[in-house]
């Protein structure tokens, strides 16, 4: 059974209304080992995973892939073996909220994105899903559209109902406590939920990363704003404690690295720890997300007295957080957490499975179309540049040169560059099981590698503000994939472009000189810190979208990758 929420609550709501009956407030951070004697706790299982982009089917690659502990690799992930794995984990308590820790949709494959990622919503229903903490993908179309998958108020407004029998949104309690809209300055969605296990309530705060305006179209976005992590947490820890409410849990889409495998936590470091140091006292558990990354910080590696945990992505872990609340405090006396592998070798869930069948039946006549040809695998993983810094891939270099061939006649671009987290997938050679054969794209493939429906912009910048956008890549610690037609030098210290050595079309960029480069209009918005680009001119938006410039240039000719020689450094 699981647990109900007790309300919706604005950003000024009261637990008061609820008639909660509230113990005397513990200290900040006091957290008794044990409840008193005879005070039995109540058990509570949350499972939580994050960054699941949509992954129905069993993810490919190495973002399909886990390190176990030995060092042994075991495939995992897929909806339905996900959902097996999970219906396991909930028999084990009916005491149990499952949570997202953002990044459910966007960046999605093939058969999510194909139909706005509605059938992943229509999956987490049936698996019963209780809270949705927004991430940064949440946002890739913009607020209106992350209220429509939401509401389910409406089909899309471009593409309509594709599977023809309507959508009626998301039965989770989704949450955004630091996403304000500017002219009200309330929270767009709840920040919170509150839950009652047994009488004893638990509070969830759900929020995203606050840079999440610089990794995102910023057209979709500009009637909210995403305020401070810290200082929403403890305006919300406040509060909840006001009324009552002792544990404390934060899913949070921000994130970090820590070494040793998924159930540890070694150096930790990253801003999702920064936050859990700085937040207070009173949170118990930190459930994160966006570096895809795994660990469990407990016991001795507890964040400033906090569990805080990740399950990496592409539904490859659930994490299994067990909790003992004190019934008379309302405490957390106790808390343990394992990330638990989705593996393959469990009995796939037959309503998942359904689903997922459905969905690729409609898919097909579309996913299996041929668009063209390549003559190898053509990767997204970036060479090393500098230091820890990567540089080109072969696909990164492949798609500039698809965007500058769509726009060179057409717009006069004369170079492209392309943001290497747009880039969702490998080209691979070898032929899929829809049997296309080998060498040959298809328009699902295609659309795994591009799947942000973005549109291409051209626009001028002078050589000067070409330099200038070159050397923020060392500032934001991103490297765009430059077309063909560019070649520059990077200093041996990895600290900016070698003055001079920028060429396009074989000839030295002149600082005084106006440039027409292409990008994708994430970008042109200043996405990904490349602000730069937003002081660009005579700004045009071509017809069609991304994606379809990849098509058109796969179509010519096989295509080879790429070399990764347009970058080079001195010294």
């Amino acid at each position: 059974m699981r647990p109900r929420p007790l309300a919706t609550l604005a950003a000024t709501a009261s637990l008061a209304v609820l008639a909660v009956t509230a113990a005397a407030p513990a200290v900040a951070g006091d957290r008794p080992q044990d409840p008193p004697a005879g005070n039995k706790a109540v058990e509570v299982q949350l499972l939580a995973f994050n960054d699941f982009h949509g992954a129905l089917e069993p993810p490919s690659g190495s973002g399909g892939r886990v390190t176990l502990a030995d060092g042994s690799v075991v495939d995992a992930g897929g909806l339905t073996y996900f959902a097996t794995h999970l219906r396991q984990l909930e028999a084990q308590n009916r005491q149990t909220l499952t949570i997202s820790n953002g990044d459910l949709i966007g960046g999605s494959p093939f058969l999510s994105a194909l139909f706005r990622d509605e059938p992943t919503i229509d999956a987490m229903d049936r698996l019963g899903l209780d809270v949705a903490a927004v991430g940064n993908h949440e946002f890739d179309e913009g607020v209106d559209e992350l209220q429509r998958i939401i509401d389910g108020r409406a089909c899309h407004p471009v593409d309509g109902c594709l599977d023809g029998t309507g959508y009626n949104g998301s039965d989770a309690d989704w949450l955004a406590a630091n996403v304000v809209d500017r002219e009200t300055d309330a929270p767009i969605l709840p920040p919170y939920e509150v839950y009652r296990f047994k009488g004893v309530p638990l509070g969830v705060i759900g929020l995203t990363l606050d840079e999440t305006p610089s990794i995102v179209s910023a057209e979709g976005i500009a009637d909210v704003r995403f305020e401070d992590e810290v200082e929403t947490i403890n305006r919300y820890v406040a509060e909840l404690r006001a009324d009552g409410v002792e544990a404390i849990v934060v899913s949070l889409h921000e994130g970090g690295v820590a070494g040793g495998g998924i159930n540890a936590c070694e150096d930790p470091t990253g801003p999702a720890f920064d936050i859990a140091n700085a937040v207070d006292d009173a949170v118990d558990v930190i459930l994160t997300g966006h570096y895809h990354n795994g660990f469990v910080c407990q016991g001795e590696d507890e964040i400033d007295g906090k569990l805080v945990t990740q399950a990496l992505s592409n539904g490859r872990l659930i994490t299994d957080i067990d909790l003992s609340l004190d019934k008379r405090t309302g405490d957390v006396v106790a808390a343990s957490a394992e990330n638990v592998v989705v593996t393959r070798d469990v009995r796939p869930d037959r309503k998942a499975q359904e689903l997922v069948e459905r969905y690729s039946r409609l898919a097909e006549p579309i996913a299996n179309v041929p668009v063209g040809e390549i003559t190898e695998d053509v990767v997204r993983a970036q060479e090393p540049l500098v230091g820890s810094l990567l540089g080109e891939s072969p696909l990164g270099n492949l798609i500039a040169d698809a965007q500058l061939a769509a726009t060179d006649d057409e717009a006069g671009a004369v170079a492209a560059f392309m943001n290497p987290g747009g880039v969702r997938a490998d080209l691979l050679y070898a032929s899929s099981e829809a049997g296309e054969g080998d060498g040959v794209v298809t328009y699902g493939e295609a659309f795994e590698v591009q799947p942000f429906n973005n549109l291409l912009t051209t626009l001028d910048l002078t050589g000067e503000q070409l330099y200038a956008l070159l050397n923020q890549q060392f500032e934001v610690g991103r490297v765009l994939a430059p077309s063909d037609s560019v070649r520059y030098a990077v200093a041996a210290d990895g600290s900016s472009v070698v003055p001079g050595s920028l060429s396009i079309g074989g000839e030295a960029v002149a600082p005084g000189e106006t440039y027409r480069i292409t990008v994708n209009n994430f970008l042109a918005g200043g996405g990904d810190g490349f602000t730069v680009l937003t002081e660009g001119t005579d700004v045009v938006n071509q017809p069609g979208f991304d994606v379809d410039a990849l098509q058109a240039y796969l179509s010519e000719d096989p295509v080879s990758a790429p070399e990764t020689d347009r970058i080079t450094v001195t010294g």
